[in-house]
């Protein structure tokens, strides 16, 4: 099993910064993919982005937030994943997941369905 914890939510005005983290532990060597999710009040759970653990670490996101949040591993472990999020809005308000697979290709990888393990969420919440 692999488990997962969240770290640096909060409060934040509009156009403010946030960095969130995760980190993985128990059976992290058969893990690859990281990546985040958000659900808002009402809604679905939504992908927002996920880091390769090989494949050169490659990163993928959500169309609607690039160029906004960046998402990064640790170079050494690749146990513990980040997500930089700048320029905040009231509409990124949400419970931030942190989210791990097994699958090393991007097939499905923003799919919920993929994903093995999860966390216990962090609550982001941007004030206008």
């Amino acid at each position: 099993q692999v488990q997962l914890v969240e770290s640096g939510g909060g409060l934040v005005q509009a156009g403010g910064s946030l960095r969130l983290s995760c980190a993985a532990s128990g059976r992290t060597a058969s893990m690859d993919t990281m990546g985040w999710f958000r659900q808002a009040p009402g809604k679905e759970r939504e992908f927002v982005g996920a880091a390769m653990r090989w494949s050169g670490g490659s990163t993928y996101y959500a169309d609607s937030l690039k160029g906004r949040f960046t998402i990064s591993r640790d170079n050494a472990a690749k146990n513990t994943v980040y997500l930089q999020m700048n320029s905040l809005k009231p509409e990124d308000t949400a419970v931030y997941y942190c989210a791990a697979r097994n699958i090393g290709s991007i097939v499905g990888i923003t799919l919920r369905s993929t994903y093995n393990y999860w966390g216990r969420g962090t609550q982001v919440t941007v004030s206008s």
